[in-house]
């Protein structure tokens, strides 16, 4: 009896924890995005380029939320309308930011990043050096699901398309802000299963980005 007693005062207080547990632990809100500012359009078209090489130092998190925002950031609340277009309107790119700290998955609606897991999964990011001491690395996928009318073949091109839209958006805010990005190769199954991709989802390119070394 006493040994039922001690377990169900133990039950107790594990469920109590439960009950008390803050669910935004895994939730990092960004300060608001910069939408005004940088270098001119051309200006910045005129400096984009791949650059290979990083310093490890991380990017402030003003820089972060601003590299969100340019990339896939909504930019008329009004209508939830995004910095990139998306073919259909579907909105199918998710972005993934792979940090010394763990991955987490962006959520452009209330600008903020929600903890898919912990650790540093960069070497997943990429075969070569860079990808293990870029401080991000986005992660574009596609959630194809959302093409649920479109054949196969079609989805997969829109998708390409959209994640190439955003890509540029990267480039040309790295040019601006004076940062190095490179899209890279990557070796896409075992990042799928870090990240705890869902049937339909799929990982279309990975993008560095970071101080220039």
């Amino acid at each position: 009896m006493k040994r039922l007693a001690l377990r169900a005062l133990v039950l107790g207080e594990c469920l109590a924890r439960l009950a008390l547990a803050d669910p935004t632990d895994d939730l990092e809100v960004l300060p608001a995005p910069r939408t005004t500012g940088g270098k001119p359009l051309l200006q910045a078209l005129a400096e984009r380029q791949t650059r290979r090489e990083f310093k490890p130092d991380p990017l402030t998190p003003g820089q972060l939320s601003d590299l969100l925002w340019a990339a896939f950031g909504v930019n008329r609340p009004a209508s939830g309308h995004r910095t990139a277009p998306s073919a259909k309107n579907a909105q199918e790119i998710e972005l993934y930011v792979v940090r010394a700290d763990g991955a987490f998955l962006f959520e452009p609606g209330p600008h903020r990043l929600r903890r898919i897991a912990s650790g540093d999964l960069r070497r997943l990011t990429g075969d070569q050096d860079f990808a293990a001491t870029a401080p991000v690395t986005l992660v574009f996928v596609a959630d194809l699901a959302k093409f649920s009318d479109t054949p196969e073949a079609t989805a997969r091109m829109y998708a390409a398309f959209d994640a190439g839209c955003i890509s540029q958006n990267v480039y040309l805010f790295a040019a601006s802000e004076g940062l190095a990005t490179v899209v890279h190769e990557l070796n896409r199954a075992p990042l799928a299963r870090a990240l705890h991709l869902r049937d339909g989802q799929q990982i279309i390119l990975a993008q560095a980005v970071g101080w220039p070394r």
